[in-house]
């Protein structure tokens, strides 16, 4: 079991439970990319649920879709700069390439975020500490 982490932004970035900071959101790491999107029902750690209601998720595709958009603007203006303008293939395989590798840790923080934002659940060290 990993220490909590006191920073609600460092325990996002670590893909970590809302409430405690500690527990994992997903089961298997990103590149066992036949079960990157595994979660557990709750948390291993203090029983939050992961899903807090039915449908829950549908709204990281909001988050998903400007992670997609950052994607696409961000190589392009890459290669704009570094390849000097290649041919419009060029564009489309980068993209395409790049938002394929991309999907793994797209689609996590999409549902992370969610979570965070708005899932109804805060940090509570206070938790932490009775149960510790």
């Amino acid at each position: 079991m990993a220490a909590p982490l006191e920073s609600s932004t460092l325990a996002l970035a670590a893909l970590r439970c809302p409430r405690c900071h500690q527990g994992n959101l997903f089961t298997y790491p990103a590149y066992k990319l036949t079960k990157f999107a595994d979660m557990p029902e709750h948390c291993p750690v203090c029983g939050q649920a992961y899903e807090p209601e039915p449908g829950f998720y549908w709204g990281a595709m909001f988050v998903s879709y400007f992670f997609a958009v950052a994607v696409f603007a961000v190589s392009g203006v890459a290669l704009y700069y570094l390849a000097g303008d290649p041919p419009l293939w060029v564009y489309v395989s980068t993209v395409a390439v790049v938002s394929l590798l991309s999907t793994p840790l797209v689609f996590r923080y999409s549902r992370a975020i969610m979570l965070y934002l708005f899932g109804g659940v805060s940090y509570n060290p206070t938790w932490v500490a009775r149960r510790a």
